[in-house]
């Protein structure tokens, strides 16, 4: 599993990816997780608001701060 997390390094996607990494912990799925700051990366998925979750180069959340459980359901 691919996993992107889209966001210009704000604290929201700071917590935002702290929360990605603890899912995948937990769920223990095999995932390679990148950070996208730079804003051309992040226009070229048509994403307006961050943070945003591309999993496997779909973009399955924008603009909201998920929680780890809402994070484990999409993981699982």
């Amino acid at each position: 599993m691919n996993i992107k997390i889209l966001g210009t390094g704000c604290k929201k996607c700071q917590e935002f990816e702290k929360n990605t990494r603890m899912a995948v912990e937990e769920v223990q799925v095999d995932a390679v997780i990148e950070k996208v700051e730079d804003i051309k990366e992040i226009m070229k998925y048509k994403v307006m608001s961050t943070p945003a979750l591309v999993i496997d180069e779909k973009v399955v959340s924008t603009g909201k701060l998920l929680t780890v459980k809402e994070l484990k359901g999409m993981l699982a």
